[in-house]
């Protein structure tokens, strides 16, 4: 495996959503991520999607435990001997419980990071509770802040809590931990919380609000839809464009580009970018606009300039746009399409990512390569404890 984090080992305790993600982030740049299975999931998927599109599980082996099995207890025990981290995605208390939570490795292996992911963190009277990415992005204000003026909020997928404010925020806090570790030679406890991601992920909005800049009437602010620079149209061919001249010089190039400067459809003169009152009628007059061009026919007038531009693409369409081609954004693993490992790297870039594999496909091999005899493997597997 090649990529930044070669030779960094870590123990997956597998789960849903972000926790997988940060695994298949860490496993992306190059480290040993070995995912610990239920042994009551193997063979469970294997008259369900193919194997191949469960794409967060990729770029690692699996090896199925029966974590409540005692001797199924002391496997991960001595798989954490030679981690540099751990990762779980349980409710509070629950490794505790199974006799892995971090008291029980960090008495193993006191350089060890323990990565903890949840929803409302391990702390807290929500602590406890059951979740949902988006009961998490609403607690945080962040939520709110999304959608069209007069409309409820707008659900922004799982983008916000699951990903860019959990499984994100869990690599990141791994990463330097474990970076903190190889100066201090102690671990830690990184308590990643989704509500706290999506809060942090606001953060600039938070600044803008205190500074008078955003206000809390969804829809209305530069950033939300509220204005007309910064906005999704429909066009001719009921396909979509984004404009996001923010700037006085993009702006003054889209008007120049569009026609708007010289009153191509017959209004007056353009639309100010600054008069915040008038940014409703210059949204209607931006829409008519838009409408008379197909997608492409925007394209050909506006992609590739500095008037902040882009077709909206669906996901069949992106990887094979020219300029994500030429980068590389998308790449096929096991005739999957899916987003690269990012970001790029000028001298430790990461491989292609291994196709993902079914729980406990590794179990013999994996731990060999993790100091057990291959004995010790079989006497396990006997003994119900690993599958």
């Amino acid at each position: 495996m090649a990529g930044p984090l070669r030779g960094v080992r870590v123990v997956e305790l597998a789960g849903i959503g972000p926790g997988p993600f940060a695994g298949m982030m860490l496993a992306d740049m190059g480290a040993d991520v070995l995912r610990i299975d239920r042994t009551a999931a193997v063979g469970q998927d294997d008259a369900i999607e193919p194997v191949a599109a469960d794409v967060l599980a990729r770029g690692r082996r699996s090896v199925a435990v029966d974590l409540k099995h005692p001797e199924g207890r002391e496997v991960v025990l001595r798989l954490v001997d030679q981690a540099d981290a751990l990762i779980e995605g349980f409710r509070p208390g629950v490794t505790e419980r199974l006799g892995i939570g971090p008291a029980d490795c960090l008495a193993r292996n006191p350089r060890l990071v323990y990565g903890r992911m949840t929803g409302w963190g391990q702390d807290g009277p929500l602590a406890p509770a059951a979740g949902r990415d988006v009961n998490y992005v609403a607690l945080s204000g962040t939520l709110g802040m999304i959608g069209r003026a007069g409309e409820p909020p707008v659900p922004p997928l799982t983008l916000v809590g699951d990903f860019g404010g959990g499984g994100m925020l869990l690599a990141f806090g791994v990463v330097c931990a474990v970076l903190e570790a190889s100066r201090s030679g102690q671990g830690q406890v990184v308590d990643a919380a989704m509500v706290d991601g999506a809060a942090l992920l606001a953060s600039m909005f938070h600044g803008m609000r205190a500074s008078g800049d955003w206000t809390d009437e969804r829809g209305t602010n530069l950033l939300d839809g509220g204005a007309h620079h910064y906005e999704v149209y429909e066009t001719a061919d009921g396909r979509h464009v984004s404009l996001g001249p923010l700037d006085a010089k993009s702006y003054d190039l889209m008007l120049r580009l569009t026609g708007l400067a010289d009153d191509v459809d017959g209004l007056g003169p353009p639309p100010d970018r600054e008069d915040r009152a008038g940014w409703p009628a210059a949204k209607r007059r931006m829409a008519a606009l838009v409408r008379t061009r197909t997608r492409d026919g925007w394209c050909q007038l506006l992609e590739g300039t500095d008037a902040c531009f882009a077709p909206v693409l669906d996901p069949g369409e992106a990887p094979h746009h020219p300029h994500n081609r030429e980068r590389g954004t998308f790449v096929e693993v096991d005739g999957v399409v899916q987003p690269a490992p990012a970001p790029r790297f000028s001298r430790t870039a990461p491989d292609l990512p291994s196709p993902p594999v079914r729980a406990g496909h590794d179990t013999a091999t994996a731990l060999v390569d993790w100091g057990f005899s291959s004995a010790e493997v079989a006497g396990l597997r006997q003994a119900g404890a690993l599958r």
